[in-house]
Parts: structure tokens; C-alpha cells; sequence
């Protein structure tokens, strides 16, 4: 599932050897001090409205702090649901809150709208991109991550990926104009491959992608044409690495893979893209012809972690490396969580970069900012695994949950109901719960809108 959206796990290397008894008696003797600046109250700053630095504002709301929260956004995404977003199954409102809203009956929170420029560590201060400055005694850096194209940043506008309403509404536009294309095209190949769909990357999003367009054309749109039939689109799932979903066990992969054939899907593994443009993709020497590609293969964090590469060895993917109560080594002030840290566990396991991870980290770093400022030392991070989901589609996914593993209908069902826990908002439970009844009993997709103006000039292949 989208909650646990995989990630490169490769980290700089840094202690995780030490008990927690080493620990807390590192942290009791390098905890901040507020009078510094002489501020009678502590000042917390978190970049990223997100689950990590959600959870965190959330998790300071007893604490005698005041918390200030800046993201570029003015709205908290469900991203795990985005696919959803973007396969015209649920509507942008339906997987994003107003972050003020959300933050609406906590004191000690103020809500900045702004770009975050830099950090002026040596200082303490925040910088926003509109000249403001922000001061603090604790900054909680959650800025998440971006589309990662290995270097080929070209291909961003010709394979878009996934990561905000817009990247959604964008791909539900050129999956609809795609078929809506196909029927008036009277050329058979040019027909065949506006037909023809890849999904680059054979991780959750790129399977509940692939998933949910095989499900629009032969279910929702297989009785809205006149001259193409729906369930002709081929869809394809390109994956680098020998299986898909390679962070599951085997027999979910194969049964994950099982279930996309389904749907219309053909997965190929061992399959790295060298080329990308207007008409589909090369694969080594093959060529594949395609009017829609999507991109789900990597991620990289936001540019704003350069800020700290002078005070850490940021991994290849920009991550920040953090001590295990999940502050940058030498700065007990400075926080990093989410997608932009790189974080080990107990046991020397790299953390992937998923939605429990980062909620989990959010709580830990408040339970802790909320001990430094009652005179205690910090406590060590422990991630409980909670397991990993996938959706396939209607009454199919696969799951792994404290070592069971399951699928088919069972593992939908919990797919079902742990995102609707997971989901900030009442309202939007309500609606997520309504909209998929619906659909579930009348095979529609109630958000088929092409929003925005037609291409002037037809670029079909």
C-alpha cells in the first residue's frame, strides 16, 4: 500500500551500536538551552506539514512550547490515496485537509504559508524565500521527497510521477484524453498505442497504479465508447529488479503479480528504461510504443537538506543521517524525520521511507522536545513495524502483519479499513468511505474529469 511506499534504503554509515543507557547520557549532556536567546518560552519551527511534521506539531500541543509550522502547501495530503487522485476514483478534496483546520484547536501552533530558503544553523533562524525569518530553539526539518529519474531529469515531463495533487491531476488527464483520443483515431497502431499505458516502477504505487488503470478500462469506461473497446488498452509494469514489490516475500510478489494479470496488466521485471520521449519507451535495443507513461521508480528528498550537508554526509539520495533519537549528530536543537532523514533502528536496520515510519518518528520527536524542555534527556527512537500493504484492485491486495502474511479479499479488506484509520480528518473518512461504497457496488469512478484546456496541436504518436 501507499502507507508503505518503498524507498532506496541506502544510508550513510553512523553509529547504532551504542545501548539506550549510552545514549540518553549523550543526550542529557548536549541538550539545548532555551535561554540562549532569551526566550521565556522554547521556540519550535517544523518545515513540512506532512505525516512526520504533522505528528510532531500534534504530538507539542501539551508541551509549554510554541510551535511554529511552515510548508509551501496550506494543506496536509493523504498521500498513500494519491493513485486514487489520479485514477479518477476519489476527488483532491477527498485526500487533502487544510492544514490550519486541522491545527485549528491547538494554542500553540502558528501556521506559516511559505517557501523555506535556507537554514541559518549557526543562528538558529529559519529563512523564507519572501525575506522572513524565523527564529528557533528546536527546528524539526520533515520537508519529504520528490521524483528521483536517475539523473534523465528530461523525462519528468514526459513520465510524470506522483507526489502531489497536482502530479494526480495531471496523469487522471492524460489517461482520460488518451482514450478519448483513441476513439476518433482511425490509424490502427496510432490507436494501439494511445491504448497503451506503462507504469515505470514495480513498488506499491507503481502496482496500485497499474492496478487501478486496469480497472478503468474494463470496468468504468468499458461501456462509454462507441468505437474502441476499453478492456483492448494494454498496460504495462516495468520493474528494474527481478520481482515487483521486492520488499515483500516472494509468494506475495508472485501472487501480486498473479492478480494484476487480472486486470489487464502485464508485469515485466529485469527491465531498466534507457530512453523516454513523446511516443513510449526504450528498453535497452526494444522499443515500446505508448502515448501514456507514468513514472513510480525513485524518489530523492528535497533540495532544502543541502542546507545541512555542512554539518552531515548527506546519502546519494540527499537524506540526512541522524542519531538514533533522531537529531543530527552534534546538534541536539536540529531534527530531521520523514523522508529526509536516514534513520537505523534498534537492531542496525535501515528505516524505509513509508507513512507509519514517519508518524511514528513525528510522535517520538515531540515526546522527546517535550523531556528536554521538563529537564530530561532524550529517549532513543523504536520503530514498531506495523506491516505492509498493497492493492491490486477491486478485492485483491497482498499484506504482510507481524509476520503473516495473506491476500486476495482478507488482505483488501484490511488494506480498506487501515487507510481509513490512518486518515487525519473525520470528514474525510466519511467521504473516502461513501465514495468507494459507491463505486465498489456500481463498478463507477465518480471523478472522471478532464479539467483545463485541450492541447491545440494533437501529439498523438
Amino acid at each position: 500500500m501507499a502507507v508503505t511506499e518503498s524507498r532506496d534504503t541506502t544510508t550513510s554509515e553512523h553509529s547504532s551500536g551504542p545501548g539506550v543507557e549510552q545514549f540518553v547520557s549523550v543526550a542529557e549532556t548536549m541538550r539545548p538551552t532555551h535561554q540562549a536567546k532569551g526566550t521565556a518560552t522554547p521556540r519550535v519551527v517544523i518545515i513540512g506539514g506532512g505525516f512526520a511534521g504533522l505528528n510532531a506539531a500534534r504530538g507539542l500541543a501539551d508541551a509549554p512550547v510554541k510551535v511554529t509550522l511552515i510548508d509551501r502547501r496550506n494543506h496536509h495530503l493523504f498521500a498513500p490515496l494519491l493513485y486514487q487522485v489520479a485514477t479518477a476514483q476519489l476527488s483532491p478534496a477527498n485526500i487533502a485537509q487544510p492544514i490550519r483546520g486541522i491545527l485549528r484547536g491547538q494554542k500553540n501552533v502558528n501556521v506559516v504559508l511559505g517557501e523555506v530558503e535556507g537554514i541559518d544553523i549557526e543562528g538558529k533562524r529559519v529563512e523564507l524565500s519572501d525575506g522572513l525569518a524565523i527564529d528557533y530553539d528546536y527546528l524539526i526539518v520533515a520537508v519529504g521527497a520528490t521524483h528521483s529519474y536517475f539523473g534523465h531529469d528530461e523525462w519528468a515531463t514526459l513520465a510524470p510521477g506522483l507526489k502531489t495533487i497536482e502530479d494526480a491531476l495531471d496523469i487522471r488527464r492524460r489517461i482520460l484524453i488518451a482514450f478519448e483520443k483513441a476513439e476518433k483515431e482511425p490509424d490502427p497502431a496510432k490507436r494501439a498505442a494511445l491504448l497503451s499505458f506503462i507504469v515505470i516502477g514495480g513498488g506499491p504505487t507503481g502496482v496500485e497504479m497499474a492496478g487501478a488503470i486496469g480497472e478503468i478500462a474494463h470496468h468504468s469506461l468499458a461501456r462509454d465508447f462507441d468505437t474502441i473497446d476499453p478492456r483492448d488498452a494494454k498496460i504495462l509494469l516495468l520493474e528494474g529488479l527481478p520481482r515487483i514489490l521486492p520488499m515483500f516475500a516472494e509468494k506475495l510478489s508472485a501472487r501480486a503479480e498473479k492478480d494484476l494479470n487480472r486486470f489487464g496488466v502485464e508485469t515485466r521485471t529485469n527491465s531498466l528504461v534507457t530512453a523516454i520521449d513523446e511516443n513510449g519507451v526504450n528498453i535497452g535495443d526494444e522499443r515500446i510504443e505508448a502515448a501514456t507513461v507514468i513514472w513510480a521508480a525513485g524518489v530523492q528528498v528535497s533540495p532544502l537538506t543541502r542546507a545541512l550537508s555542512e554539518i552531515a554526509e548527506l546519502d546519494r539520495a540527499g537524506r540526512v543521517p541522524v542519531e538514533r533519537e533522531l537529531h543530527v549528530a552534534g546538534h541536539p536543537e536540529l531534527f530531521v524525520i520523514g523522508d529526509a532523514s536516514s534513520v537505523r533502528n534498534a537492531d542496525g536496520k535501515p528505516l524505509p521511507g513509508v507513512a507509519p515510519v514517519a508518524l511514528q518518528e513525528g510522535q517520538c520527536v515531540a515526546a522527546n522536545i517535550a523531556r528536554a524542555v521538563a529537564g530530561e534527556p532524550y529517549l532513543p527512537f523504536d520503530y514498531k513495524e506495523r506491516g505492509s500493504m498493497a492493492t491490486i484492485g477491486r478485492n485483491q491486495a497482498v499484506a504482510e502483519i507481524k509476520g503473516f502474511k495473506f491476500a486476495g479479499f482478507p488482505a483488501w479488506l484490511a488494506w480498506v479499513v487501515v487507510h481509513v484509520l490512518f486518515m487525519v480528518d473525520l470528514r474525510n473518512r466519511l467521504l473516502v468511505i461513501a465514495q468507494w461504497v459507491f463505486s465498489y457496488l456500481t463498478f463507477n469512478r465518480g471523478a472522471r474529469l478532464i479539467t483545463g484546456e485541450m492541447p491545440v496541436k494533437d501529439s498523438s504518436p
